[in-house]
């Protein structure tokens, strides 16, 4: 089970750098890009974790951090599109 969610995983995770890499014209499919980044990081280490160790702290301090990340992201998004009137990546200078 464990080599299963390992390869799933890196499968994910590398999937996820090519879908950032090639779509990098809308911010919002760059923002989808990394949290499914995130999410196989966050299967990554469940599937290395084993169930014995009590420790899960490490799993919500980084599930706290991808939420932050995600509303970070979703904010500029907004404010992209309020300041602009779309979201594209090359017409926009405010960063």
């Amino acid at each position: 089970m464990m080599n299963y969610s390992l390869s799933t995983g890196m499968v994910l995770f590398l999937m996820s750098l090519m879908s950032l890499s090639s779509r990098f014209k809308h911010l919002l499919s760059m923002l989808l890009s990394l949290e499914m980044a995130m999410l196989s990081v966050l299967v990554l280490l469940v599937s290395t974790t084993t169930p014995k160790t009590a420790d899960n702290s490490l799993l919500m301090i980084f599930i706290t951090l991808a939420v932050c990340e995600g509303s970070l992201g979703l904010s500029i998004l907004v404010a992209m599109s309020r300041l602009s009137g779309n979201t594209l990546i090359n017409s926009t200078t405010i960063l």
